[in-house]
């Protein structure tokens, strides 16, 4: 049943795109090159997903979903102009049959009018080129974000202390290593005291990192790099020949991951030191609501530390903080997190406006935010997930300046 209605939606969707399109152009080449380009889109799209033996979704499986929804997401949109075109259309055509008599000669649904599918297609060109952009160029259109924030109870030995944050690498998705080369080079420029990576460093296996670790290793930061792990970095989302093959995968990863230089906490904590002054570094396996794994455990992350100290956290999925954290006795001046990738799809201009579907599924999604006198900065992230691209939410490298003084955003 469920095939059924997927099939008669797909129906629909293509009836009303064709359309538009036979409305505007008559020339029967062009017919058949729109028939050609959508057979050709959605068999691949078939064959990449259930026509191979596959555990793993990998980049020809992400670029025929990405294909699938270039070709789509405009084809609904052509649907919904149409749609309200025929909402005036259809009671003219029932009214005229029953105030003139069934008649074959007569014509009684008015013709569409040519100006409203060229309107039609003319709004849905900007998210198809927009899409397609996205797969290509926007996903290495890497941002550099900085803030400020400041504390007051911040160690006068770390004021103006900068740290830079990177979340969700994905390296399983990657295909283009100098444009994550550049994206590395960029890290350093920033030339922050401390490089902090908030998880998701693979979409599932450890295999994934390798031909990357040469890249990721040219890492610098004066105090180190620290990481924590994702949801995804556990293997949970493919099938394993057995747990022993899946435990050595994560162990694999971690291994990777110091080769690379990051210093892994695993719900513990490390002390920063400067000038005989300190904060604290704690950081939490993953733990997410609605499902997601929950080992992260924040009280013995933070055994070894004080009530009193300055306390940076490092937790992969912002839901942590939204239901354990912002409670918790110990207050957590700055929360690091991702995970949400921002759906790598919405409108967002900087410093007024930004807007993304997955805002239905996170209160805190992208950005600093403040509850209770403490930050959350949540990481679009670094790589991308599934779909192969980036819509309006760009790949994010953050840095954030502490300064000592009265909070402020």
């Amino acid at each position: 049943m469920r095939w059924i209605i997927i099939i008669l939606i797909f129906i629909v969707i293509e009836v009303y795109a064709f359309q538009a399109f036979r409305t505007i152009s008559k020339n029967i080449w062009l017919s058949t090159a729109y028939w050609l380009v959508t057979v050709l889109v959605l068999g691949n799209f078939i064959y990449q997903f259930y026509g191979l033996a596959r555990s793993d979704f990998g980049n020809s499986q992400a670029f025929a979903f990405g294909f699938l929804i270039v070709f789509l997401v405009p084809k609904m949109i052509v649907l919904a102009v149409l749609f309200s075109e025929d909402i005036f259309r259809v009671p003219q055509a029932i009214f005229r049959y029953f105030t003139e008599g069934s008649n074959a000669n007569i014509k009684y649904l008015p013709s569409r009018r040519s100006f409203i599918s060229k309107i039609a297609l003319g709004i849905a060109a900007i998210p198809f080129g927009a899409i397609l952009y996205g797969m290509f160029k926007g996903k290495y259109n890497f941002k550099v974000l900085k803030y400020t924030l400041s504390f007051e109870d911040l160690p006068v030995a770390f004021d103006g202390y900068k740290l830079t944050q990177i979340s969700d690498i994905h390296s399983g998705s990657f295909d283009n290593k100098e444009k994550v080369k550049y994206a590395v080079d960029l890290i350093n420029e920033q030339e922050s005291d401390v490089i902090l990576f908030t998880g998701d460093i693979v979409n599932n296996k450890a295999e994934e990192l390798a031909p990357y670790k040469t890249i990721f290793n040219k890492l610098k930061a004066k105090d180190g790099l620290f990481s924590v792990l994702g949801n995804h970095d556990y293997g949970d989302y493919v099938k394993w020949d057995s747990e022993a093959a899946k435990s050595k995968n994560l162990e694999d990863l971690k291994t990777l991951q110091n080769e690379i230089g990051f210093d892994v906490l695993l719900n513990e904590s490390r002390l920063l030191e400067k000038n005989g002054e300190r904060i604290a570094l704690v950081g939490v396996e993953n733990w997410g609501a609605g499902g997601f794994k929950t080992a992260g455990d924040l009280k013995q992350a933070a055994s070894n530390i004080k009530k009193d100290d300055f306390k940076i956290l490092m937790s992969h999925d912002p839901s942590h903080w939204e239901k354990k954290v912002i409670q918790d006795d110990y207050h957590y001046h700055l929360t690091l997190s991702g995970h949400t990738h921002g759906m790598q799809f919405g409108i967002e201009i900087p410093g007024w406006f930004k807007w993304s579907p997955v805002k239905w599924r996170y209160k805190y999604w992208a950005g600093i935010y403040e509850e209770m006198g403490q930050y959350i900065n949540v990481n679009r992230g670094f790589g991308y997930l599934a779909f192969p691209g980036r819509v309006g939410i760009w790949p994010e490298i953050t840095v954030i300046e502490l300064k000592k003084g009265s909070n402020s955003a």
